[in-house]
Order: structure tokens, then sequence, then C-alpha cells
């Protein structure tokens, strides 16, 4: 393999620290420097004079002592951290990547920057080795923020991984946390200078970055332009512990480098991150990594792929015929739904041979994960075909009996019918044309045709320009592109359309009325003013009018929100909350997020009604499988959507990204043993179990017209 001459890694790595008050000294970072920069060097062929490795050892860490010892490492100070930094933003290139890894302690300390949120701000960073010296100081948020934003500002592609704390605790056993031993905030008075640049230029850039509101930074760093993976949410622990009883290593590094070492193809970050996800999940229960940004571009990359949105196995038991998913009635789960298992490399999903197994969903689901039995081939599964791990994939096979719905192929338009009126040609080909659609939706487990005397809940006909119409009631407008009866693929695209109509349907009617944080979660659209419109029940928005969605927890504890837009094009999008795209994001006790809106007209509509639609939860769930493209942009090439994408992000709309996902259960009871003869019956749902109380949903419908 040929050397990676356009790539540029900064490698930070602290186990000793000078002594101090806050930060004990750990054990695995720079081990974990030393297993990234040898797959850096290796596999990805970097040449060595691209890397800047910064580390501060104890001697019993140090597994490749002989190449620092060539390579006279620099000791991770403040300022060399800084001088690092500045030295690949000068040499990285347009185009060219910059990978930046640090492993070691974060921490809080008070702000030295009260401009940006007062005096109650805590800053954050990294805590370089020298933190106890004279002059010690942390390279805090807003001067990391400037130092990032100057490379994508150079057109860098920027990749961030810290594997530390934001806040502290305490060590357990044989494993440590990343942060100050008793979560304290850092009160010395600490030097107000930087090295990064003159304060005016830092408070400037943070603003610039956080769209001039403090309640827009989206977390522990305001994210733009780069992926960024972090150990662990603000308000949690990032451990290092001995990997097997042997040595000791961050548990996102660790799992990180495992991933990618024993991957046999290429992984997008998001897939990465799923199985790192998974694995941590599975040990450390109260750490949930965090992944900001493009997690579509590929690992070491600068091309993206779509994967659709998956749940994600994080949990395997002992014997192996047990999983558990990272969703649950939040999700709209319940017992009977089924899913098959891909390997965590897999992209392809209509690849049945790529399954690993079939699992069903037990009694035991919570609001944010639930159990799985794996399913031998006499119960309706298949014979495992290798070792499922956490981080694997879990797609719906089926849907359950509620979610199914059903269409009725009307071949009865006559010639002069003044309300279904057919030119004559076409008259005769109305059986031929929807035979094929009949066809075409067997072994479907969503839409089925209806029996003699059903209701259905959509019709498919033979317009007057010979193309098949779907019809709720009316025909459904901006269905692109048509789709003639004379082409052979048209009646497997209008089953395509029918399941996405009924996956979108599911979504809407997802509700948990008995909920007990309804009182809890504050959810309201506000004018360019941050006031709340005066009929709130009746909010109508010119096309681009500026907005704010308004969210704020009274709950006595931090609640994970997301919010989907439902839009009228029949996408679902996920609202980027602070400008983050993560699966949700948390929200403290007491705090309220301001999030700025300009929702648009689709193309050809004078009106339009939207609904956003919000998910709250206590525990941890992933609402991103519940995003659809919209219908009549389905089939847009992956160029023209990645050129969407980046305009939409930087415009801050709603309209997010347009990915193909997996069915979202509506209020669901058990899969059918035979899903295209469902009952003619159904029961409604029903919980029984105390995770109701955990979830919640509330909704703003709102109407856009020129």
């Amino acid at each position: 393999m040929a050397e990676l001459t356009n790539f540029y890694a900064l490698l930070i790595g602290i186990d000793r620290y000078e002594p101090n008050r806050y930060y004990k000294d750990l054990k695995g970072c720079v081990r974990d420097i030393d297993l990234v920069d040898e797959y850096v060097r290796n596999t990805l062929k970097v040449p060595i004079e691209q890397i800047w490795k910064l580390t501060s050892p104890l001697e019993e860490t140090s597994i490749l002592s002989d190449i620092r010892s060539a390579r006279q490492e620099v000791k991770p100070t403040y300022v060399n951290i800084v001088k690092a930094f500045k030295e690949i933003t000068d040499k990285a290139q347009s185009g060219e990547q910059v990978y930046i890894h640090y492993s070691g302690h974060g921490g809080r300390a008070v702000t030295i920057y009260p401009e940006l949120q007062g005096e109650q701000r805590q800053d954050e960073g990294i805590v370089p080795m020298d933190i106890g010296s004279e002059d010690g100081r942390y390279l805090r948020d807003v001067e990391i923020a400037t130092l990032l934003k100057r490379l994508t500002d150079k057109g860098c592609i920027v990749t961030v991984i810290f594997d530390s704390c934001h806040s502290g605790g305490a060590t357990r056993g044989d494993c440590a946390i990343r942060g100050n031993e008793n979560n304290l905030v850092d009160t010395i008075a600490r030097s107000q200078d930087s090295l990064v640049a003159e304060r005016q230029e830092l408070l400037n850039n943070w603003r610039i970055l956080t769209q001039a509101d403090p309640n827009l930074s989206g977390g522990w760093l305001p994210n733009k332009d780069y992926v960024f993976l972090a150990a662990c949410r603000p308000t949690e622990f990032a451990y290092e512990y001995a990997v097997n009883g042997g040595q000791r290593h961050g548990a996102l590094t660790y799992w990180m480098m495992d991933t990618l070492t024993s991957s046999t193809s290429l992984l997008t970050y998001k897939s990465l991150y799923n199985r790192v996800k998974g694995m941590i999940q599975s040990k450390f229960p109260q750490q949930l990594p965090m992944l900001l940004g493009d997690g579509d571009r590929l690992v070491f990359g600068n091309q993206r792929e779509y994967k659709p949105y998956t749940v994600t196995v994080i949990k395997v038991g002992e014997d192996e015929t047990e999983i558990t998913l990272d969703a649950g009635l939040a999700a709209g789960l319940t017992s009977g739904t089924r899913f098959a298992i891909y390997p965590i490399e897999v992209n392809d999903f209509s690849d049945k041979t790529q399954q690993i197994a079939i699992t069903e969903l037990t009694e035991d689901i919570q609001a944010d994960k639930s159990t799985a039995k794996i399913l031998d081939p006499a119960a309706g599964g298949i014979e495992v075909k290798g070792k499922i791990e956490s981080g694997a994939s879990a797609v719906m096979v089926a849907a359950p009996i509620d979610l199914i719905r059903k269409v009725r192929l009307f071949a009865e338009k006559q010639a002069g019918d003044k309300e279904q009126d057919l030119p004559p040609d076409l008259v005769d080909q109305q059986t031929a044309a929807l035979d094929k659609v009949r066809q075409a939706l067997a072994d479907n487990g969503w839409v089925v045709e209806v029996k003699d005397g059903e209701e259905g809940h959509f019709q498919v006909a033979v317009a007057r320009d010979g193309t098949y119409e779907i019809c709720i009631g009316m025909p459904i407008k901006n269905l692109r592109p048509a789709l003639s009866i004379e082409e052979p693929a048209a009646p497997q695209k209008v089953v395509d359309r029918l399941v996405h109509l009924a996956k979108y349907q599911s979504v809407q009617a997802l509700d948990n009325p008995a909920s007990d944080l309804t009182d809890y979660l504050e959810f309201e659209l506000c004018d360019k003013n941050k006031q709340p419109f005066p009929d709130p029940q009746n909010v109508s928005l010119k096309p681009g009018e500026v907005s704010y969605l308004k969210i704020k927890n009274t709950y006595a504890q931090t609640l994970n929100v997301a919010v989907l837009d439902i839009e009228p094009t029949w996408e679902i999008s996920q609202v980027p909350i602070q400008g983050n795209f993560s699966s949700f994001l948390p929200l403290d006790s007491g705090q309220e997020a301001y999030t700025k809106l300009r929702l648009q007209l689709p193309a050809d509509y004078q009106q339009a009604k939207e609904t956003l639609k919000i998910f709250a939860t206590k525990g941890l769930a992933n609402f991103q499988w519940l995003i659809l493209p919209s219908l009549d942009n389905a089939l847009q090439t992956k160029g023209n959507l990645n050129l969407q994408l980046r305009n939409k992000a930087e415009e801050l709309t709603t309209r997010g990204e347009a990915q193909t996902i997996n069915p979202l259960n509506n209020l669901l009871t058990a899969i059918g043993s035979d899903v295209t003869n469902p009952p003619e019956k159904t029961r409604a749902f029903v919980y029984e179990s105390d995770p109701e109380a955990e979830w919640l949903t509330k909704e703003i419908l709102i109407t856009i017209k020129t």
C-alpha cells in the first residue's frame, strides 16, 4: 500500500500529570495512542513526519518504548498542544484529512469567558499534563472551537476523537474515570491569556459557531463541518479498564481500534459508532458515546455512503440465545416484533443472504431498550450463520398486525364517467395493469390487498395519462417521476411507495397518552424575537420566515429529546436541535434550548401543513431510524442528496437527511404468522408495563403559505 500523503494526525495521550488538586494519573491513555499510532503508520501508511505525537507516559504503560524514544515525542503541555495544532493547520491543504485523537482527562473550570453565558457558564476542555504547574492551563472549549474552525475554514476534512470525560468521578476497582475524582469544577484562578488567538477572536468565533446564541452550542463543542466522536455525554463518565483482565485502555479507543482492525470492509463513522456503542454499553451501561457530524462519511476517507438507520444490538446474552436492542416502547416496539440481524460491515439490507439470524421481541421491553430471542428455523427463524456481536444492525423484517395497511386496486373506471373518466383505450388496460401491482404485493409485510367488503387505507388506479395513481381519498400529488403502466418496473415502484406511506402514517400515529412526563416538558414555537405566538394552536408562517423552537425540561432529571419534522412531501426529517444531528439531545433538568427554523414550501405548493413532533425519554433511545425521504424525491441520486444535505444543514432548515429507513411501529400488537392474511379485527394496543411513564410525544401543527 502506497504512503497516504494527504493525511495528518495529532495524537495526544496523557497518563502522568504534574501534581495538582483535581486530576490523578491514568494508566491507559498512552497505550491508547500507541494503538492509534501503530494503525495510522502501519495500516494507513501515513508518513511519520505527518504524525504529531504528544505523550506523557508512566513507565509501565510504554508498549512501544523503542519507537517513542526514536521519535523523541513531545510532551503534551498546553504550549506544545497549541503549537502542534498550528503546525498541522499550516501544512494541511484543502481536501486533505486531519485526524485528532485525545486520550486523557477532561475537565470543567470556572469560566474565563463570562461574556458568552455569564458567570454561571463552566468552561470545558482537555487537561494538559502541566495543569499542576504555576501557569497550568486547560485547553478550553472556546479555544478548541477556534482551532478546529481554522482547519475546516481551510477546507480540511477533520475528524476528532476525545476519549475523556467532561465531568469527574471516582476510581472503581480496576477501572478508572477520566475526569477529576469528586466531580468538582476547578475554581483555581488561572491565566486568561490564550496562545490560540486574541480574546476577541475566540469570542467571535464561538458566537459564529453557535449562531450568536449561547443556547445553540449543541453540547461539548459547537459541531460544524467535522466528525466528532466523544467517549460519553457531558453528564457521564468515560472509563478506562483492564481489557480481558490485561492492560488498561480507554473503552472508546480500544473498541474503536478493535472494530477497525477486525473489519473486512469499509465502514462509515455511523457503522463504527454503532459497534463501539454496543460494546461499551454492554460493559458500562452508564457510558454512552456520542457521534456528531457527518456519520455517513467513510472512516479515514472523504467519500460518503448512505446506510439506512437501523436498531443496534447493544448486548448479547452469555448463552447467545437472547440479545438487547437500543429501541423500545418509545420507538413503538412491542412483544412479537421480528428483526433480522446483519453484521456491522453490511450496508445492503436487501441481501437476505447476509442475515446472521432472525429474532423476536420478548415481553421484556422498556422505554429505551428491548430484549429479543433468537429464533430457530422451526419457529420462523434461520440457521444462525455466525457470531452476533454488540454493534450489529437489526432490521425489521415485517410489520406487526396493527401496522399493516390495506390497498384497493380499483379497475372500474369507465369512459365518459364525469368523476372517473378514462380514455377508451385505457379502460381495457386497467385490469392487466393492476394485476401487475397485485403480483408485486406478494410476500409484502406492509401492504396487502383488501378483501371483499373491507375498507382500504389506499387505492391504486390508472390515471387519465396512463400512469398509476395512489389515492388517500384524493390522488396524491407530486409523486415524481410518474409511473407509466407500460414501464416494466412500475408495479414494484408503486408497492414501494405504498410501503413508504404506511411507514409515514405509523410515525404520525405514535403516541403515549399515559406518559407521566407530559407536564414536565415545554414545547412551543416562538417568533423571531423568541416570543410565543398568540394562538399556539393556529400558527401560520410565510416561507423562510424565522421562528424558534423552544424546548424546556422541567423534570427532576435529564431527558433525552429529539424532534422530527413530519413534512407535507411525505418526508420525515430530523430537526437538528441546537445544530446537533445526533440521535437525541440530552436536556438537563431546568435547561431550555432554542433552535432556529426557516420552514420552506415544497416546490409547486402554495400552502402546506407541517407537523413538528417531539420525543422525550428518561433513558436512551435512537430516533433516527424513523427518518424517511420525501416520497417524490426518493429516487434521487446520492450526489444530489449530498449537495442538498450540505445546503440544508448550512441554512438550518428542517428538511433533513433524505434516507431510506426501517419502519417504526404504530401502537402495535404482535407479528402475525402470515402477515399477508391478517385477522379481520385487531385489538387496540394497551401498555401494561411500567416503562409507559418513561417517554412522551408532543406535536405542533404549522401552516406555511405564501
